[in-house]
């Protein structure tokens, strides 16, 4: 938890230049990427490429930083034993689009057995991010 403002400051910072630096990565990967397919190795299916890599580091960055978003709200509401001045609005909503977008995921898997694992590694960031955020905000409405 970040509890000075010195450190609120250079969170902020540091996650301002991570987000530059992938802004700028992203673009130049898939620049290079388009720009010379003709000397592409073609790749077996089950490997990674660079571009594919990125986004699931994206991904997994992306699920620390949206289940750590929660901690914050319910350490505060721990600390004061108070909600107040939460919106619950706000939590209600994030409940409902973070339980139709992990419906989403799981509703469109594939069909075919041999499909559905590699489905499932591949999304499970997005998964992970979806249902435990809306695990963590159940804890929120629990405390209302």
């Amino acid at each position: 938890l970040i509890l000075g403002s010195k450190s609120l400051k250079n969170f902020c910072i540091t996650w301002i230049m991570v987000c530059i630096a992938l802004c700028v990565i992203l673009p130049c990967q898939l620049l290079l990427r388009n720009q010379d397919q003709s000397t592409v190795i073609k790749r077996s299916n089950s490997s990674l490429d660079m571009i594919e890599m990125s986004g699931f580091i994206c991904g997994y960055i992306s699920c620390v930083f949206y289940l750590g978003s929660r901690f914050p709200q319910l350490y505060k509401n721990f600390r004061r034993r108070s909600t107040e001045g939460t919106s619950y609005l706000l939590f209600a909503l994030a409940m409902m689009g973070n339980c139709t977008y992990g419906l989403s995921l799981v509703l469109k898997m594939p069909d075919t057995e041999s499909f559905r694992a590699l489905y499932f590694l591949h999304h499970l960031p997005w998964l992970i991010g979806s249902f435990g955020v809306l695990f963590l905000d159940i804890f929120v409405s629990f405390s209302w």
